[in-house]
């Protein structure tokens, strides 16, 4: 069986590379498992507070990068259900598609999106009611396992993955989870139920992940390692390991994720808050950093 060094060692060496500076603006996102909007759907509950900081992210001219597991395919079997629910949030990502500023990677949960056939059926185009014809979504997108994210100055790579590659079930056998998810999983979810399966309801499957993944970056000089898939937010010290994870979209409340702007990297978190007089509104909140990119130095 492949090891998950192996599974990482061959994501990195297959990954996209993306040129940025000082000047560049992403933000990353994970673990949104946008589902079917029904009682069962994780991400219904912050979708107001996610295409809120969406917009922000669009207006100020960031890079949409989301690391995996953004469509929830294991408990639907189809892309059309999920957009279906959430149209505006795709319509969205399509104006961050057409100007070249989205970039999507897969994870476990949608893991059919390493078939480029099925993401060209399924993504290229949707129905509009409107105009009663096939208009374009995501036209020739390819959807990759792994971005590097290169500094076009100091020669620095920041490595972006899901981060499943050391989660030996999920990714060798994930169609075996996908099928126990259908079967079994989403209707003991909704009676309150957790998949013992997954590593963000498991702690110590989370742990082995971490340390697998932390051990795969001490043998790659320390390289900086974004991931997601555990739902566990990390944002080291400079001297420390370079494992960040920028956490999920489905917590109880809030979303969480990760900003690299002006040569640094932030963990944030955007939530509904009440104000003095009881209205509700989304804000941002800094959790960790920024920090200087340049100061997690490989060893």
């Amino acid at each position: 069986m492949i090891s998950s060094k192996k599974r990482l060692d061959r994501a990195l060496k297959e990954a996209k590379i993306i040129n940025f500076d000082d000047r560049s603006k992403f933000v990353l996102f994970s673990d949104c498992h946008r589902g079917d909007n029904s009682f069962a759907d994780d991400f219904a509950n912050n979708q107001n507070a996610y295409f809120h900081a969406l917009k922000h992210y669009y207006a100020e001219g960031f890079t949409y990068i989301e690391l995996g597991d953004g469509d929830e395919l294991w408990e639907h079997r189809t892309f059309k259900t999920i957009f279906e629910a959430h149209k505006h949030v795709y319509l969205l990502l399509k104006e961050f598609y057409k100007n070249n500023r989205l970039h999507l990677l897969f994870g476990n949960h949608d893991m059919v999106y390493k078939d480029p056939n099925y993401v060209k059926k399924h993504l290229s185009t949707y129905f509009d009611p409107i105009t009663g014809k096939e208009e374009p979504l995501f036209p020739d997108i390819k959807i990759n396992e792994a971005i590097i994210l290169k500094h076009s100055e100091t020669q620095q790579a920041l490595f972006l993955t899901h981060g499943h590659q050391a989660d030996w079930w999920n990714y060798t056998f994930w169609k075996w989870s996908r099928f126990l998810v259908r079967v079994l999983w989403k209707p003991l979810n909704v009676m309150g139920i957790s998949n013992p399966t997954s590593p963000a309801k498991n702690r110590l499957e989370l742990m082995r992940i971490e340390r697998l993944i932390k051990n795969w970056i001490t043998q790659n000089n320390n390289l900086i390692t974004i991931v997601g898939h555990t739902h566990r937010p990390r944002f080291p010290e400079p001297k420390d390991i370079s494992f960040f994870n920028d956490g999920s979209c489905v917590f109880p409340r809030s979303i969480t994720g990760i900003e690299i702007e002006n040569g640094e990297i932030a963990l944030i978190k955007w939530q509904i808050a009440t104000t003095d007089d009881g209205t509700l509104r989304v804000v941002r909140v800094l959790l960790e950093g920024p920090r200087k990119l340049i100061d997690y130095q490989t060893k």
